[in-house]
Protein backbone atom coordinates (compact mmCIF):
# COMPACT_ATOMS: atom_id res chain seq x y z
CA UNK A 1 0.00 0.00 0.00
CA UNK A 2 1.27 3.40 -0.99
CA UNK A 3 1.87 5.81 2.00
CA UNK A 4 0.15 8.80 2.39
CA UNK A 5 2.93 11.07 1.31
CA UNK A 6 3.40 9.48 -2.08
CA UNK A 7 -0.14 9.42 -2.80
CA UNK A 8 -0.48 13.30 -1.95
CA UNK A 9 2.02 14.08 -4.10
CA UNK A 10 0.38 12.06 -6.71
CA UNK A 11 -3.30 13.73 -6.26
CA UNK A 12 -1.40 16.92 -6.11
CA UNK A 13 0.14 15.92 -10.06
CA UNK A 14 -3.59 15.21 -11.06
CA UNK A 15 -4.72 18.55 -9.83
CA UNK A 16 -1.97 20.10 -12.22
CA UNK A 17 -2.53 18.30 -14.58
CA UNK A 18 -6.38 19.44 -14.72
CA UNK A 19 -6.06 22.94 -12.92
CA UNK A 20 -5.34 24.51 -16.97
CA UNK A 21 -8.36 23.04 -18.09
CA UNK A 22 -11.53 25.27 -18.87
CA UNK A 23 -14.45 23.23 -17.54
CA UNK A 24 -18.03 24.37 -17.60
CA UNK A 25 -21.25 22.31 -17.28
CA UNK A 26 -20.89 21.09 -21.03
CA UNK A 27 -18.59 21.07 -23.16
CA UNK A 28 -15.04 19.90 -24.10
CA UNK A 29 -13.33 21.03 -21.35
CA UNK A 30 -15.56 18.74 -19.33
CA UNK A 31 -14.89 15.88 -21.75
CA UNK A 32 -11.08 16.37 -21.49
CA UNK A 33 -11.12 16.21 -17.54
CA UNK A 34 -12.79 13.17 -17.14
CA UNK A 35 -10.39 11.44 -19.92
CA UNK A 36 -7.79 12.33 -17.53
CA UNK A 37 -9.46 10.80 -15.10
CA UNK A 38 -10.43 7.37 -17.24
CA UNK A 39 -6.28 6.97 -17.26
CA UNK A 40 -6.89 6.46 -14.22
CA UNK A 41 -9.76 4.25 -13.68
CA UNK A 42 -10.14 3.07 -16.87
CA UNK A 43 -13.76 1.55 -16.25
CA UNK A 44 -15.08 4.71 -15.88
CA UNK A 45 -18.49 4.77 -18.11
CA UNK A 46 -18.99 8.42 -19.72
CA UNK A 47 -22.51 9.14 -20.26
CA UNK A 48 -24.28 11.91 -22.32
CA UNK A 49 -27.46 13.52 -21.81
CA UNK A 50 -28.36 15.56 -25.17
CA UNK A 51 -29.28 19.53 -25.07
CA UNK A 52 -32.37 20.45 -24.27
CA UNK A 53 -33.77 16.92 -22.38
CA UNK A 54 -35.95 17.88 -19.90
CA UNK A 55 -34.58 16.52 -16.64
CA UNK A 56 -37.52 17.07 -13.68
CA UNK A 57 -37.59 20.80 -13.71
CA UNK A 58 -34.54 21.67 -15.79
CA UNK A 59 -33.42 21.45 -19.50
CA UNK A 60 -29.77 20.15 -20.31
CA UNK A 61 -28.20 23.32 -21.80
CA UNK A 62 -25.91 23.61 -24.96
CA UNK A 63 -22.66 22.93 -24.66
CA UNK A 64 -19.89 25.98 -24.18
CA UNK A 65 -16.91 26.42 -26.30
CA UNK A 66 -14.74 29.02 -26.29
CA UNK A 67 -11.35 29.72 -28.38
CA UNK A 68 -10.26 33.09 -27.17
CA UNK A 69 -11.28 36.18 -25.21
CA UNK A 70 -9.61 39.62 -24.15
CA UNK A 71 -9.88 43.23 -23.97
CA UNK A 72 -7.94 46.08 -25.62
CA UNK A 73 -7.31 49.22 -24.22
CA UNK A 74 -7.60 52.57 -25.29
CA UNK A 75 -3.68 52.61 -25.25
CA UNK A 76 -3.40 49.01 -27.16
CA UNK A 77 -2.69 46.57 -24.29
CA UNK A 78 -4.32 43.07 -23.78
CA UNK A 79 -5.93 42.71 -20.38
CA UNK A 80 -8.53 40.30 -19.05
CA UNK A 81 -6.72 37.62 -21.86
CA UNK A 82 -8.64 34.02 -21.09
CA UNK A 83 -5.53 32.31 -22.39
CA UNK A 84 -3.44 34.01 -19.18
CA UNK A 85 -6.24 33.04 -17.09
CA UNK A 86 -9.70 31.23 -17.91
CA UNK A 87 -11.50 32.92 -14.90
CA UNK A 88 -11.29 36.10 -17.06
CA UNK A 89 -14.27 35.46 -18.63
CA UNK A 90 -17.32 35.07 -17.45
CA UNK A 91 -18.58 31.46 -18.05
CA UNK A 92 -21.02 30.55 -20.24
CA UNK A 93 -20.24 33.93 -22.04
CA UNK A 94 -21.80 34.75 -25.55
CA UNK A 95 -19.62 35.70 -28.97
CA UNK A 96 -19.21 39.38 -29.23
CA UNK A 97 -16.34 41.72 -30.87
CA UNK A 98 -17.26 45.43 -30.75
CA UNK A 99 -15.79 48.77 -30.03
CA UNK A 100 -17.46 49.98 -26.33
CA UNK A 101 -16.85 53.13 -23.78
CA UNK A 102 -15.44 52.40 -20.49
CA UNK A 103 -19.06 53.70 -19.56
CA UNK A 104 -20.56 50.40 -20.98
CA UNK A 105 -18.01 48.27 -20.23
CA UNK A 106 -17.96 48.87 -16.51
CA UNK A 107 -21.68 47.16 -16.93
CA UNK A 108 -19.87 43.75 -18.33
CA UNK A 109 -16.95 44.19 -15.70
CA UNK A 110 -16.73 42.03 -12.08
CA UNK A 111 -14.19 42.66 -9.34
CA UNK A 112 -13.75 42.35 -5.80
CA UNK A 113 -13.18 45.40 -4.22
CA UNK A 114 -12.47 43.59 -0.63
CA UNK A 115 -9.90 41.44 -2.62
CA UNK A 116 -8.15 43.73 -5.51
CA UNK A 117 -5.64 41.01 -6.15
CA UNK A 118 -7.89 38.20 -6.60
CA UNK A 119 -10.03 37.08 -10.40
CA UNK A 120 -13.33 36.32 -9.44
CA UNK A 121 -15.39 33.13 -10.68
CA UNK A 122 -18.98 34.67 -12.48
CA UNK A 123 -20.60 32.67 -14.72
CA UNK A 124 -24.25 32.79 -16.88
CA UNK A 125 -25.19 29.30 -17.42
CA UNK A 126 -28.60 30.47 -18.18
CA UNK A 127 -28.86 33.75 -19.50
CA UNK A 128 -27.57 34.91 -22.68
CA UNK A 129 -24.55 37.61 -21.77
CA UNK A 130 -20.69 38.09 -21.96
CA UNK A 131 -19.08 39.35 -19.53
CA UNK A 132 -14.88 40.00 -17.82
CA UNK A 133 -13.39 39.37 -14.71
CA UNK A 134 -10.79 41.72 -13.61
CA UNK A 135 -9.05 42.05 -10.26
CA UNK A 136 -10.17 45.61 -8.73
CA UNK A 137 -6.30 46.67 -8.53
CA UNK A 138 -6.71 46.64 -12.36
CA UNK A 139 -9.82 48.06 -12.55
CA UNK A 140 -9.26 51.17 -11.14
CA UNK A 141 -6.45 51.91 -13.57
CA UNK A 142 -8.85 51.90 -16.36
CA UNK A 143 -8.87 55.05 -18.38
CA UNK A 144 -11.62 57.33 -20.11
CA UNK A 145 -11.63 55.93 -23.89
CA UNK A 146 -12.77 53.52 -26.65
CA UNK A 147 -12.04 49.53 -25.57
CA UNK A 148 -12.11 46.95 -27.84
CA UNK A 149 -14.08 43.10 -26.53
CA UNK A 150 -13.48 40.25 -27.89
CA UNK A 151 -15.09 36.73 -27.09
CA UNK A 152 -14.90 33.73 -29.18
CA UNK A 153 -16.98 31.61 -28.17
CA UNK A 154 -20.08 29.81 -29.14
CA UNK A 155 -23.11 28.09 -27.30
CA UNK A 156 -23.81 24.73 -29.59
CA UNK A 157 -26.19 21.89 -29.46
CA UNK A 158 -24.21 19.15 -28.02
CA UNK A 159 -24.59 16.71 -24.41
CA UNK A 160 -24.14 17.05 -21.05
CA UNK A 161 -21.72 14.63 -20.02
CA UNK A 162 -20.99 12.94 -16.63
CA UNK A 163 -18.60 9.74 -15.79
CA UNK A 164 -19.85 6.76 -13.43
CA UNK A 165 -18.09 4.31 -12.02
CA UNK A 166 -19.53 0.46 -10.77
CA UNK A 167 -17.34 -1.32 -8.04
CA UNK A 168 -19.32 -4.50 -7.31
CA UNK A 169 -19.83 -6.08 -4.16
CA UNK A 170 -21.17 -9.26 -2.16
CA UNK A 171 -24.24 -6.87 -1.47
CA UNK A 172 -26.16 -4.83 -4.09
CA UNK A 173 -26.35 -2.59 -1.38
CA UNK A 174 -24.66 0.37 -2.17
CA UNK A 175 -22.11 3.35 -0.96
CA UNK A 176 -22.69 6.34 -3.07
CA UNK A 177 -19.34 8.75 -4.10
CA UNK A 178 -20.08 11.64 -5.74
CA UNK A 179 -18.33 14.96 -6.84
CA UNK A 180 -17.99 17.48 -9.37
CA UNK A 181 -15.45 18.87 -11.92
CA UNK A 182 -17.57 21.75 -13.99
CA UNK A 183 -15.47 24.81 -12.52
CA UNK A 184 -12.22 26.37 -14.73
CA UNK A 185 -9.56 26.94 -12.87
CA UNK A 186 -9.89 26.42 -9.30
CA UNK A 187 -8.25 23.90 -7.09
CA UNK A 188 -9.66 23.67 -4.07
CA UNK A 189 -13.59 24.15 -4.80
CA UNK A 190 -13.51 22.03 -7.66
CA UNK A 191 -10.13 20.12 -8.34
CA UNK A 192 -9.63 17.93 -4.80
CA UNK A 193 -13.15 16.71 -4.49
CA UNK A 194 -12.97 14.27 -7.80
CA UNK A 195 -9.45 13.53 -7.28
CA UNK A 196 -9.84 12.29 -3.98
CA UNK A 197 -12.51 10.65 -5.62
CA UNK A 198 -10.80 8.93 -8.18
CA UNK A 199 -8.43 7.91 -5.95
CA UNK A 200 -10.72 6.51 -3.36
CA UNK A 201 -12.30 4.39 -6.02
CA UNK A 202 -8.57 3.22 -7.54
CA UNK A 203 -8.15 1.83 -3.69
CA UNK A 204 -11.72 0.29 -3.78
CA UNK A 205 -11.49 -1.31 -6.75
CA UNK A 206 -7.99 -2.78 -5.54
CA UNK A 207 -9.85 -4.37 -2.17
CA UNK A 208 -9.56 -8.38 -2.03
CA UNK A 209 -12.91 -7.86 -0.55
CA UNK A 210 -16.13 -6.08 -0.52
CA UNK A 211 -19.45 -6.23 1.31
CA UNK A 212 -21.11 -2.92 -0.68
CA UNK A 213 -21.15 -2.04 -4.20
CA UNK A 214 -19.95 1.31 -4.61
CA UNK A 215 -21.23 3.56 -7.07
CA UNK A 216 -18.69 6.75 -7.78
CA UNK A 217 -19.93 9.59 -10.12
CA UNK A 218 -18.17 12.51 -11.66
CA UNK A 219 -20.81 15.17 -12.97
CA UNK A 220 -21.31 18.78 -13.29
CA UNK A 221 -22.85 20.35 -9.85
CA UNK A 222 -26.40 21.22 -9.90
CA UNK A 223 -27.72 20.28 -13.23
CA UNK A 224 -24.97 17.49 -13.37
CA UNK A 225 -26.63 15.87 -9.88
CA UNK A 226 -30.46 16.74 -11.23
CA UNK A 227 -29.85 15.22 -14.67
CA UNK A 228 -28.28 11.81 -12.95
CA UNK A 229 -31.12 11.42 -10.81
CA UNK A 230 -33.57 11.66 -13.43
CA UNK A 231 -32.02 8.94 -15.06
CA UNK A 232 -31.93 6.41 -11.98
CA UNK A 233 -33.60 7.72 -8.69
CA UNK A 234 -35.99 5.03 -7.95
CA UNK A 235 -33.10 2.48 -8.22
CA UNK A 236 -30.85 4.91 -5.73
CA UNK A 237 -33.81 4.98 -3.58
CA UNK A 238 -33.68 1.30 -3.26
CA UNK A 239 -29.98 0.46 -3.15
CA UNK A 240 -27.75 3.61 -1.52
CA UNK A 241 -27.70 3.18 1.95
CA UNK A 242 -25.05 5.70 2.60
CA UNK A 243 -23.38 8.36 0.51
CA UNK A 244 -20.74 11.47 0.41
CA UNK A 245 -20.57 14.65 -1.41
CA UNK A 246 -17.00 15.01 -1.86
CA UNK A 247 -15.72 18.82 -2.21
CA UNK A 248 -13.44 21.49 -1.10
CA UNK A 249 -10.58 18.45 0.14
CA UNK A 250 -7.61 19.80 -0.86
CA UNK A 251 -6.54 22.51 1.87
CA UNK A 252 -4.40 22.28 5.51
CA UNK A 253 -6.71 23.38 7.51
CA UNK A 254 -9.91 21.93 9.50
CA UNK A 255 -12.04 19.43 8.41
CA UNK A 256 -15.91 20.00 8.15
CA UNK A 257 -19.47 18.28 7.92
CA UNK A 258 -22.12 19.49 6.84
CA UNK A 259 -25.61 16.61 7.77
CA UNK A 260 -28.03 15.20 5.14
CA UNK A 261 -31.53 16.07 5.74
CA UNK A 262 -32.46 14.06 8.00
CA UNK A 263 -29.37 14.15 9.95
CA UNK A 264 -29.48 10.51 11.25
CA UNK A 265 -28.16 8.54 8.18
CA UNK A 266 -25.67 5.80 8.64
CA UNK A 267 -23.41 8.08 6.72
CA UNK A 268 -24.14 10.70 9.14
CA UNK A 269 -22.89 8.30 11.28
CA UNK A 270 -19.67 7.00 10.22
CA UNK A 271 -18.79 10.12 8.99
CA UNK A 272 -19.51 11.92 13.07
CA UNK A 273 -17.83 8.96 13.98
CA UNK A 274 -14.33 8.71 12.61
CA UNK A 275 -13.94 12.50 12.39
CA UNK A 276 -14.62 12.87 16.54
CA UNK A 277 -12.03 10.65 16.63
CA UNK A 278 -9.24 11.07 14.58
CA UNK A 279 -10.01 15.34 13.79
CA UNK A 280 -11.91 15.87 16.78
CA UNK A 281 -11.53 20.11 16.08
CA UNK A 282 -13.83 19.20 12.91
CA UNK A 283 -16.38 22.21 12.14
CA UNK A 284 -20.06 20.93 12.07
CA UNK A 285 -22.39 22.55 10.16
CA UNK A 286 -26.07 22.65 9.72
CA UNK A 287 -28.20 21.09 6.52
CA UNK A 288 -29.79 24.79 6.64
CA UNK A 289 -25.66 26.00 5.16
CA UNK A 290 -26.15 23.75 2.25
CA UNK A 291 -24.89 24.96 -1.49
CA UNK A 292 -23.64 21.55 -3.34
CA UNK A 293 -24.97 18.83 -4.49
CA UNK A 294 -26.40 17.85 -1.05
CA UNK A 295 -29.27 19.82 -2.31
CA UNK A 296 -30.50 17.50 -4.73
CA UNK A 297 -29.36 13.95 -3.05
CA UNK A 298 -31.48 15.26 0.05
CA UNK A 299 -33.84 17.00 -1.43
CA UNK A 300 -38.11 15.98 -0.90
CA UNK A 301 -38.92 12.96 -2.64
CA UNK A 302 -35.08 11.66 -3.77
CA UNK A 303 -34.03 11.46 0.04
CA UNK A 304 -31.06 10.05 0.09
CA UNK A 305 -28.66 9.20 3.14
CA UNK A 306 -26.10 11.68 1.48
CA UNK A 307 -23.61 13.86 3.80
CA UNK A 308 -20.81 15.91 2.96
CA UNK A 309 -17.26 15.46 4.67
CA UNK A 310 -14.89 18.74 3.16
CA UNK A 311 -11.55 20.23 4.37
CA UNK A 312 -12.74 23.94 4.63
CA UNK A 313 -16.53 24.21 3.84
CA UNK A 314 -17.12 25.85 0.36
CA UNK A 315 -17.46 29.36 0.99
CA UNK A 316 -15.80 29.56 4.18
CA UNK A 317 -12.53 30.26 3.20
CA UNK A 318 -11.56 33.61 2.06
CA UNK A 319 -9.90 31.97 -1.46
CA UNK A 320 -13.55 30.50 -2.58
CA UNK A 321 -14.24 30.98 -6.05
CA UNK A 322 -11.62 33.53 -7.05
CA UNK A 323 -8.08 33.13 -9.02
CA UNK A 324 -6.60 32.77 -5.08
CA UNK A 325 -7.64 28.91 -4.93
CA UNK A 326 -5.03 27.83 -6.41
CA UNK A 327 -2.55 24.85 -6.51
CA UNK A 328 -0.56 26.90 -4.18
CA UNK A 329 -3.50 26.26 -1.25
CA UNK A 330 -4.28 22.62 -2.17
CA UNK A 331 -1.67 20.95 -0.80
CA UNK A 332 -0.66 16.96 -0.95
CA UNK A 333 -0.78 16.57 2.79
CA UNK A 334 -3.92 18.09 2.34
CA UNK A 335 -5.41 15.58 -0.26
CA UNK A 336 -3.84 12.86 1.41
CA UNK A 337 -5.59 13.67 5.00
CA UNK A 338 -9.33 13.67 3.08
CA UNK A 339 -8.42 10.45 1.56
CA UNK A 340 -7.48 9.00 5.03
CA UNK A 341 -10.57 10.20 6.53
CA UNK A 342 -13.13 8.98 3.78
CA UNK A 343 -10.56 5.28 3.95
CA UNK A 344 -11.96 5.11 7.32
CA UNK A 345 -15.30 6.19 6.59
CA UNK A 346 -15.35 3.30 4.11
CA UNK A 347 -14.07 0.50 6.41
CA UNK A 348 -15.84 1.64 9.32
CA UNK A 349 -18.93 1.26 6.84
CA UNK A 350 -17.64 -2.33 5.72
CA UNK A 351 -16.90 -3.57 9.44
CA UNK A 352 -20.34 -2.37 10.86
CA UNK A 353 -22.90 -5.11 11.72
CA UNK A 354 -25.40 -6.03 14.22
CA UNK A 355 -23.75 -8.27 17.01
CA UNK A 356 -25.53 -10.85 19.19
CA UNK A 357 -24.16 -12.15 22.31
CA UNK A 358 -24.49 -16.10 22.27
CA UNK A 359 -24.07 -17.14 25.74
CA UNK A 360 -26.64 -15.65 28.32
CA UNK A 361 -24.40 -13.55 31.13
CA UNK A 362 -20.48 -13.03 30.74
CA UNK A 363 -18.77 -15.84 28.95
CA UNK A 364 -16.08 -17.70 30.53
CA UNK A 365 -13.03 -15.76 28.73
CA UNK A 366 -10.08 -16.86 30.85
CA UNK A 367 -10.10 -20.99 29.05
CA UNK A 368 -10.50 -19.31 26.03
CA UNK A 369 -7.28 -17.19 26.25
CA UNK A 370 -9.24 -14.06 25.91
CA UNK A 371 -8.96 -12.98 29.62
CA UNK A 372 -5.78 -13.40 32.56
CA UNK A 373 -6.94 -16.26 34.30
CA UNK A 374 -5.15 -14.74 37.99
CA UNK A 375 -7.04 -11.12 38.36
CA UNK A 376 -5.16 -8.24 39.13
CA UNK A 377 -6.68 -4.38 39.30
CA UNK A 378 -5.00 -4.29 35.56
CA UNK A 379 -6.05 -7.10 34.25
CA UNK A 380 -9.90 -5.70 34.03
CA UNK A 381 -7.95 -2.68 32.20
CA UNK A 382 -6.54 -5.08 30.05
CA UNK A 383 -9.82 -6.23 28.23
CA UNK A 384 -12.09 -3.16 28.92
CA UNK A 385 -12.96 -2.76 25.09
CA UNK A 386 -13.49 -6.55 24.92
CA UNK A 387 -16.22 -6.49 27.53
CA UNK A 388 -17.75 -3.52 26.68
CA UNK A 389 -18.27 -4.68 23.65
CA UNK A 390 -19.76 -7.61 24.95
CA UNK A 391 -21.78 -5.63 27.28
CA UNK A 392 -23.87 -3.94 23.99
CA UNK A 393 -23.69 -7.14 21.84
CA UNK A 394 -27.74 -7.13 22.53
CA UNK A 395 -28.59 -7.50 18.90
CA UNK A 396 -30.11 -3.96 18.98
CA UNK A 397 -27.30 -1.66 18.21
CA UNK A 398 -25.34 -1.51 15.19
CA UNK A 399 -21.12 -1.39 15.72
CA UNK A 400 -20.76 2.04 14.99
CA UNK A 401 -23.39 2.40 17.58
CA UNK A 402 -21.89 0.41 19.81
CA UNK A 403 -18.60 1.90 19.33
CA UNK A 404 -19.97 5.21 20.06
CA UNK A 405 -21.51 4.05 23.10
CA UNK A 406 -17.90 2.99 24.37
CA UNK A 407 -16.23 5.75 22.90
CA UNK A 408 -13.81 3.61 21.30
CA UNK A 409 -12.48 3.99 17.24
CA UNK A 410 -14.31 1.28 15.32
CA UNK A 411 -11.14 0.36 13.83
CA UNK A 412 -9.61 -0.58 17.67
CA UNK A 413 -12.59 -3.04 17.51
CA UNK A 414 -12.49 -5.37 14.52
CA UNK A 415 -9.67 -8.06 15.88
CA UNK A 416 -11.61 -7.99 18.98
CA UNK A 417 -14.87 -8.66 17.40
CA UNK A 418 -12.70 -11.46 15.16
CA UNK A 419 -12.07 -13.54 18.15
CA UNK A 420 -15.18 -13.32 19.60
CA UNK A 421 -16.73 -14.75 16.71
CA UNK A 422 -13.69 -17.39 16.61
CA UNK A 423 -15.01 -18.55 19.81
CA UNK A 424 -18.65 -18.39 19.20
CA UNK A 425 -19.44 -16.01 21.38
CA UNK A 426 -20.96 -13.40 19.49
CA UNK A 427 -22.53 -13.80 15.89
CA UNK A 428 -23.37 -11.39 13.50
CA UNK A 429 -27.44 -10.88 13.35
CA UNK A 430 -27.71 -8.58 10.44
CA UNK A 431 -24.84 -6.96 8.48
CA UNK A 432 -26.72 -4.17 6.52
CA UNK A 433 -27.44 -2.50 9.46
CA UNK A 434 -29.31 1.09 8.39
CA UNK A 435 -31.75 1.20 5.55
CA UNK A 436 -33.98 4.06 7.17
Amino acid sequence: MKKAHQLGHEMHHLCRDLFPICRSLAGPGFRQSLDILKQILPDLCVHSIPTGTTCFDWTIPKEWHIQDAYIITPAGHKICSFKQSNLHVVGYSIPVNQSISLADLQQHLYSLPEQPAAIPYITSYYKESWGFCITHAERETLQEGTYQVVIDSSLQDGVLNYGELIIPGESKEEIFLSSYLCHPSMANNELSGPVVATYLAKWIASLPHRHYTYRVVIIPETIGSIAYLSTCHEQLKQHVIAGFNLSCMGDDRSYSYLPSRKENTLADKAALHVLKHHHPDYKSYSYLDRGSDERQYCSPGIDLPVCSVMRTKYGEYPEYHTSLDDLGLVTPSGLAGSYEVMQKVIKALEHNEILQAVLPCEPQLGKRGLYALISTKESGALVANQMNLLAYCDGTMDLIDIANKIKVPIHELTDIIQKLKDHQLIKSTRYDAYTS
